[in-house]
């Protein structure tokens, strides 16, 4: 993995509406790689705290979603 891609999927994982499904579909990572690659590359508090901000989060799992799976859409977006 090349590191625009490792940064990509550092950004990805921190966001909290991007489900680790959606990591999977572009890089080909579950969440354990996920997790493993965080670790590799974080320095230990940042992985620490980016654990903490997950854990448990359902937006970060498509299955444990409460909305409908989509973009966020800005309400002034393409008003021009």
């Amino acid at each position: 993995m090349n590191k625009s891609d490792i940064s990509r999927i550092i950004e990805m994982a921190w966001e909290d509406r991007t489900p680790f499904d959606a990591i999977k579909v572009q890089f080909g990572l579950n969440e354990k790689g996920v997790k493993q690659l965080m670790r590799d590359n974080l320095n230990p508090s940042s992985y620490k705290s980016w654990r903490k901000r997950v854990h448990g989060r359902s937006t970060k799992h498509l299955a444990k979603r409460s909305f409908s799976v989509g973009r966020h859409k800005s309400h002034d977006q393409n008003k021009f």
